[in-house]
């Protein structure tokens, strides 16, 4: 039975549990009485949903504190071990694959190094398959208990009916790759794990709101800086966040070739591959056999020396970073204009190396070029989350749908199974409180 606003008894139901699983989630431990102001629910309310989730293993007891003049109050919390999820971050050096619990603690990782970036599909597919299965055996977790895989990926994913996530990664040469059904049919996780793929700067953007340095703004802009750069959106209006394709803007007519093709974007200035290449052609010597963040670290230690050591500063090398800082400052200062965000948050492990270095030299651009009232009000800082926060953000996908659906399992929702509940119930469950 339906209300007027289309609403099932059902639906209210998943309403309430996803509330209070949420509000314990990101501000527990609580008791039973600060969740009624805290979710708008009634005590009646509260006291059957906690006492479903209870049940169900997925809350459990935190302890107590004192009230005034009454008995101690019990204090509620989200079970860690109720469930799990793996992160996958399929990035320019290496695919890493985390297991967490269900609050985000980590308890197993592998990280598969790509030779010379190497994205063949069948190499990235199977990086992930042996890092999922290593995963679960290093903790000895049961394929049956995942909430979920999520997977941080280049490019832009397309969802649809046929095979799932589609990605198209043109800077990876992969045009319109079947990601998700090929993982499925190569992982041999049970049907019931869901796969939730998505762009690698929204899942770093994802981790940095709920966890981050993002947490408490309600307009943002995480930015992902790598080999290539991207930017993820958080907004009011896209409250999980949107990828945007901002390492291809462009930023010099017929400029330099970028990996995409294209001519003059950013990602051909300031991504960690053509700031190297740019050190390169510049005439600086940047180490030869090893992977990107290895020579960036070089090309930082040219650019910016021990003070005391026998080593002067390699000119080359801070004049490319000092013009990197520039592009990059120059490219933030559209993000401001055109979504006059209360944050930018700068990410990714070449942001990360770099930052600490030429931050003030980015807002100073940042600033320069973009308009002074939205200028004036947006903070540009690091995110909090270091190297492992697209893991997190990925593994946030399938955590978020598991609270979306009210704490329970992708297709164990009662009445979406393959035999309906007896019509006694369904009457008993139209006529329950709620």
């Amino acid at each position: 039975m339906a209300g007027r606003n289309g609403r099932t008894v059902r639906d209210l139901r998943r309403g309430n549990r996803t509330a209070v699983l949420r509000r314990l989630y990101f501000d527990g431990p609580m008791s039973r009485f600060e969740l009624g102001p805290a979710t708008g629910l009634s005590s009646g309310s509260i006291s059957n949903v906690v006492a479903e989730l209870v049940a169900e293993g997925l809350v459990e007891e935190a302890g107590s504190v004192d009230s005034d003049g009454g008995r101690p109050r019990t204090l509620l919390r989200v079970a860690p071990a109720s469930g799990h999820m793996i992160g996958v971050d399929v990035g320019e050096t290496r695919v890493r694959v985390e297991l967490f619990d269900l609050a985000l603690t980590e308890l197993a990782r592998t990280d598969r190094a790509l030779e010379h970036q190497d994205y063949d599909v069948g190499v990235i597919v199977g990086h992930i398959r042996d890092g999922v299965a290593e995963v679960l055996a290093t903790a000895g977790i049961a394929p049956e208990r995942l909430l979920g895989v999520g997977i941080g990926v280049p490019g832009i994913v397309e969802r649809t009916a046929a095979e799932g996530a589609v990605v198209h990664g043109q800077t990876i040469g992969w045009p319109s790759v079947p990601l998700e059904s090929l993982l499925r049919a190569a992982c041999g996780l049970p049907d019931s794990v869901p796969y939730f793929t998505d762009n690698g700067a929204k899942t770093l953007g994802q981790a940095e709101m709920w966890f981050g340095a993002g947490r408490g703004a309600r307009n943002a802009v995480v930015v992902l800086f790598g080999s290539g750069v991207g930017a993820s959106l958080v907004s009011d209006d896209v409250e999980l966040g949107r990828a945007v394709e901002w390492g291809h803007l462009t930023v010099r007519v017929r400029g330099r070739r970028c990996r995409c093709g294209a001519l003059g974007c950013l990602e051909a200035y300031a991504g960690a591959e053509a700031l190297l290449e740019r050190w390169e052609e510049a005439g600086g010597r940047p180490p030869k056999g090893v992977d990107e963040e290895t020579a960036l670290t070089a090309m930082l230690a040219a650019a910016y020396p021990v003070e005391g050591g026998a080593s002067a500063a390699d000119p080359v090398a801070l004049a490319v970073l000092e013009e990197t800082a520039e592009y990059l400052g120059a490219g933030l200062s559209d993000l401001i204009n055109l979504f006059q965000p209360e944050r930018i948050l700068i990410g990714g492990w070449a942001g990360l190396q770099l930052g600490s270095r030429f931050l003030p030299a980015v807002r100073a651009h940042a600033v320069s070029y973009a308009l002074r009232h939205p200028a004036g009000r947006v903070t540009i800082e690091l995110g909090a989350l270091g190297p492992d926060a697209v893991t997190v953000g990925a593994a946030i996908l399938p955590l978020a749908d598991f609270f979306a659906r009210g704490g329970r399992r992708a297709g164990t929702e009662a009445g979406t199974g393959d035999t309906p509940p007896p019509a006694w119930r369904a009457a008993l469950e139209e006529r329950a409180p709620h």
